[in-house]
């Protein structure tokens, strides 16, 4: 037995010192052999493996150099005291894999050191409150652009020849034979405490808060909301915002605090957001124009043509903390317009509200009901119509959108009928019985007709009742385009409305300019 034993051991050590024949035991080297051995197809459990005696050794005539267990047999040009299993720079040992013996074999990756990732935590609402009310910085928001896609004083529909200023007027005198005669006024009313409104108030910043309490919700809600700011931060007793909401109060307050103040109204959560971030915006407006109005070497936008002493009422409002958009009046109406638009959530229609109601310059705001009767009367080109297309542009034209509307008739309308026009459509839109946003043949009233029917033409689908007649009042459908948020899209966009304005009236819901 123990011969037998022998001649084994011996045989195995003449194949072992043949040159072209590889060992049976894995190989571990830095670099690969020159003649590869066998692929093994099984990995050896060499961290198992009891260390090799030397009696053992000797029995078995295996080397007993260190590391004897996982070093190669054959002469290798390491240093007996360097452990060929560790990788340089500390990065550990070499892992147990199969020697690669054919191009089909995959080398081993080398392992990577571990990496650290980066929590990422949210803000906390104090944290998000602290920036909203700081008054050394503005809080952190978007630039917004003020182009909206319009060029001031140029139509996007050049080749599209309505209105006519005939058809303006016509549709003034029918209208007005119905609702009854509106003029601009004179002097702006006193500002109600009740009623929200669009803008028609003396104080500039007063009106924009308004107006943007207004947006895509009825005219109750929106007054509620208003309501709700009174209640809660108290009104101005004295100077040009007399009567108003004390705005600095609700710019240093917390936006939860300003956010179930108005929650009542709608839409809370975004307007109260961006009702925070304009009111900020509008405080460093106030000191830089206190610091260039006390300076000899600047000059405020709009200053040259400022008298004395409303240089004198700016400065001290801006001392006080009194904050005001007053301003704006110095300015022509491209840069007034401009001035609003770069605020989070004011749109085109709101800064054309303003621009109407309360620094009393002609200009034609476009709501849903203004825009629904403007594309059945024809005055922008329908869906299809190659007019609608920019000069020299391809393709099929999808239709127009509430903000191309006001551009298109902002020019088309003469001045003098931008106010009047303007509020007999709304109140058209409101309460023809043909030309409510949700209505039809089957509707109570209909059969009383409708002043202009033999001007417009009724498109589209009323919800749930299919195709319509020629006669039927016509639904939108979902057609967001055509009724654009004011909100930017990139703005602070409505994040439950996306960038454009969903129509409330298809739940049943009217809402107001």
């Amino acid at each position: 037995m123990v011969g037998r034993v022998a001649r084994r051991s011996a045989a195995k050590l003449a194949a072992s010192a043949a040159p072209t024949v590889a060992t049976a035991d894995p190989v571990q080297l830095s670099s690969a052999p020159v003649t590869p051995g066998p692929q093994q197809t099984r990995k050896r459990k060499a961290a198992k493996q009891e260390p090799v005696t030397p009696k053992a050794a000797s029995a078995k005539k295996i080397p007993t150099t260190p590391n004897s267990s996982r070093k190669r047999a054959r002469t290798a040009t390491v240093k007996n005291d360097e452990d060929v299993n560790e990788l340089p720079h500390n990065l550990g040992s070499i892992p147990e894999l199969p020697p690669a013996d054919s191009k089909s074999s995959k080398k081993p990756r080398k392992p990577r050191a571990p990496t650290k990732a980066t929590p990422i935590k949210d803000e906390d609402t104090q944290e998000l409150v602290e920036k909203a009310t700081s008054t050394s910085k503005s809080p952190n928001k978007k630039s917004k652009g003020n182009t909206y896609g319009l060029t001031p004083g140029a139509t996007p529909y050049p080749n599209w020849p309505h209105p006519t200023a005939e058809e303006c007027e016509e549709l003034t005198r029918l209208l007005s034979s119905v609702h009854g005669k509106v003029q601009a006024p004179k002097t702006i009313p006193i500002p109600s405490l009740n009623v929200s409104g669009c803008g028609e108030v003396p104080s500039v910043l007063d009106a924009l808060i308004r107006t943007r309490l207004s947006a895509a919700t009825s005219g109750t809600n929106s007054s509620r909301a208003f309501a709700g700011l009174v209640q809660k931060f108290g009104v101005l007793e004295e100077g040009i915002g007399k009567g108003s909401v004390d705005w600095n109060k609700v710019r240093l307050a917390d936006t939860k605090e300003v956010f179930e103040a108005i929650k009542s109204g709608g839409l809370a959560d975004v307007k109260s957001k961006d009702i925070k971030k304009i009111l900020q915006m509008v405080w460093e407006e106030n000191q830089a124009r206190r610091e260039a109005l006390t300076s000899s070497s600047k000059e405020a936008p709009g200053s040259a043509n400022e008298p004395a002493e409303e240089k004198n009422a700016e400065v001290t409002r801006a001392e006080q903390n009194v904050l005001s958009l007053d301003h704006l009046h110095l300015l022509s109406n491209n840069d007034a317009f401009n001035a609003m638009t770069k605020y989070p959530g004011i749109g085109p229609k709101t800064a054309s509200c303003v621009l109407l109601f309360c620094l009393q310059r002609p200009s034609f705001a476009v709501d849903t009901h203004v825009f629904r009767l403007c594309t059945w009367l024809g005055w922008v080109p329908p869906p299809g119509d190659p007019a609608g297309l920019a000069p020299g542009a391809k393709g099929k034209f999808t239709g127009p959108t509430r903000n191309s509307t006001y551009a298109h008739c902002e020019v088309r309308i003469p001045d003098h009928l931008k106010y009047p026009l303007h509020q007999l459509l709304i109140k058209h839109g409101k309460t023809c019985p043909r030309c409510r946003a949700i209505t039809g043949e089957n509707s109570q009233g209909w059969d009383e007709g409708c002043v202009i029917d033999h001007l417009v033409t009724r498109t589209g689908v009323r919800k749930g009742m299919g195709a319509s007649s020629s006669k039927s009042i016509p639904r939108k459908g979902k057609d967001k385009k055509s009724l654009q948020e004011d909100s930017d899209a990139e703005s602070s966009e409505l994040s439950d409305l996306g960038s454009d304005d969903e129509e409330i009236s298809e739940v049943g819901e009217e809402f107001d300019d």
